[in-house]
């Protein structure tokens, strides 16, 4: 089979006004950005037809190193639904260049199920990424020439919030001082970075309902506590106007299309480790505007991507989805079974029997929010018979839950027929309820932490560093407590620990720190040794990357 790569080349593209033409998109609200991409007007939305689109959110077990393909299988589930006679879009997030250089080498989907233009998407697109970090390094700027200028009139802060971005995983950014050198060089202090999609501008864009929405969020981003122990905003700032400009353009989804010329929105990137893990509140409504089928996915495995997307997102935009789909592969089980990754792509029904345990607690996750929900197999080229049908009938016969092969990979929306008709079938005789969210607005703090960490999680008991503990303090009685709570922890596992796999319980979960996004309007709660700015592996996927014979390689 050709690489992603060969194939995103071998498909002849239509021009992006045909495809918004197409899907009934009207052409006086799109801004062209070359030939195959556009910048989509949120005048466009249509809360009515919102109301009467079905959303569909596509989640997964919890990942491994070997991959899990739920980008592969949302695009896939689209082409198949458009394949079987429904008018359907799937809205994602944008790539980032930290992975795509560190570890994925793209995000754009795979094989037949893929978003075009590939190589634009993975890279630079319409400049989204920059726009944020630039708007989120110019608030940082124009911060430390405040305090600069105004140092000698007594005003400082005793505590600075607000740390830089860049979207490169680079560790050795992690920590660091500026200001050093003469007077003039700034105050000295200590900063650090974060990787863009962490960044608080990004979460602001991706949940901001409209332009005016947009602002207030960024005018209360709390950077810093002064030395009379007030809150220091952006508002105070005085910058909110000029962040807003620097964002304006990229408030606007992207318009791309998939291998088989269906409409696809891809705007917003944050990751659902350490940050919320959805796309954006407005590409979703403009796909659930033109699509009578919207798919959407949220990052990661459903104890993080799912859980954000309902309490976090769904919450502050009333959205309610009908259905969803949890993407499971045989190997990804077999890693949960405890087989070893240099053996998952051989036969081991046990194996695979043991890790059927990490499905099924994430299916009781979603039923328990009022989901229905059905399997997604998604089917590598060395899944044996009985190892598919294993899964089947632990899912139809046990579980009670619907189940579908997904072959989208290899044969592109004909491989997702099966899926998609499960999918519409479900939809029209048994869709979910109104969502019931993990916890309310007016818990307090810990009681959320606890409702996640423990009901979903499996934690029996949860520590607090005394960082954690001064926040949790300075938050009490305050009305930032009634924001949603946003884990970040690792993707490998229920737990803090990376290294266990399966369904685990009963262990101790440690919050490290809790960090105010008021403007985003949520408390971001670091647990175990996560880290906002990733590093890179020992062999990155930047050393295969390249242009060879005037195209690039590398990509996926």
């Amino acid at each position: 089979m050709k690489s992603d790569i060969e194939i995103a080349r071998s498909i002849e593209l239509k021009k992006i006004k045909e495809v918004a033409r197409e899907n009934n998109i009207p052409l006086s609200m799109i801004e062209n950005y070359g030939r195959y991409i556009a910048k989509v007007s949120t005048a466009s939305i249509d809360e009515e037809k919102v109301k009467q689109s079905n959303l569909i959110l596509v989640t997964a077990i919890t990942p491994t190193k070997a991959g899990i393909g739920k980008t592969t299988v949302s695009i896939g589930l689209a082409l198949g639904l458009n394949k079987i006679g429904k008018r359907a879009i799937v809205a994602l997030r944008e790539p980032s260049l930290g992975p795509c250089f560190g570890m994925k080498g793209g995000a754009a989907g795979g094989g037949y199920a893929q978003v075009l233009p590939m190589e634009k998407i993975n890279l630079h697109f319409t400049g989204d990424f920059h726009a944020i970090t630039s708007a989120h390094n110019m608030i940082s700027a124009l911060l430390d020439n405040y305090l600069y200028q105004n140092h000698d009139n007594g005003f400082g802060l005793k505590e600075v919030l607000w740390k830089r971005v860049l979207d490169v995983n680079d560790r050795s950014l992690r920590y660091i001082v500026t200001g050093l050198g003469p007077k003039t060089n700034g105050i000295t202090q200590e900063s650090g970075f974060d990787i863009t999609p962490a960044s608080e501008i990004m979460a602001i864009l991706c949940l901001a309902q409209d332009e005016e929405d947009l602002r207030r969020r960024i005018e209360n981003i709390l950077l810093g506590i002064t030395l009379d122990n007030k809150p220091f905003t952006v508002k105070d700032l005085g910058v909110a106007g000029a962040i807003t400009v620097l964002l304006r353009e990229a408030t606007h989804p992207n318009l791309v299309q998939t291998t088989e010329h269906t409409a696809a929105f891809i705007h917003g990137g944050p990751f659902a480790n350490i940050a919320h893990g959805c796309n954006s509140i407005l590409a979703t409504k403009l796909a659930m505007t033109f699509g009578d089928y919207a798919i959407t996915e949220a990052g990661f495995g459903a104890d993080l991507g799912a859980e954000k997307f309902y309490d976090i997102k769904c919450r502050k935009s009333g959205l309610q989805p009908k259905l969803s789909v949890i993407v499971a592969t045989a190997q990804g089980l077999k890693m949960h079974g405890g087989v070893a990754l240099d053996k998952i792509k051989e036969p081991n029904l046990e194996g695979l029997k043991q890790g059927l345990a990490n499905l099924d607690k994430h299916i009781r996750n979603l039923k328990s929010f009022g989901q229905t929900v059905v399997v997604a197999f998604n089917q590598f080229a060395n899944d044996t018979e009985e190892e598919l049908n294993c899964v089947r009938e632990h899912c139809e016969k046990e579980l009670n839950v619907g189940f579908a092969l997904n072959n989208a990979f290899a044969e592109g929306g004909e491989g997702a027929v099966e899926l998609a008709k499960l999918v519409v079938d479900t939809i029209e005789n048994n869709p979910s309820k109104p969502l019931t969210y993990a916890y309310e607005d007016e818990d307090k703090i810990e009681e959320k932490i606890s409702k996640v960490a423990c009901n979903l999680y499996g934690a029996s008991m949860i520590t607090y560093s005394s960082t954690a503990r001064k926040k949790l303090k300075q938050l009490e009685g305050s009305s930032l407590r009634k924001f949603p709570i946003c884990i970040a922890k690792t993707q490998y596992s229920f737990s803090t620990d990376p290294k266990i796999y399966g369904a685990v319980d009963n262990f101790e979960f440690h919050v490290q720190d809790i960090v105010i996004n008021q403007g985003a309007e949520m408390l971001v709660v670091i647990a175990g040794e996560i880290m906002r700015m990733p590093g890179l592996p020992k062999e990155p996927q930047a050393l295969h990357i390249d242009i060879v014979n005037g195209e690039i390689e590398g990509l996926s």
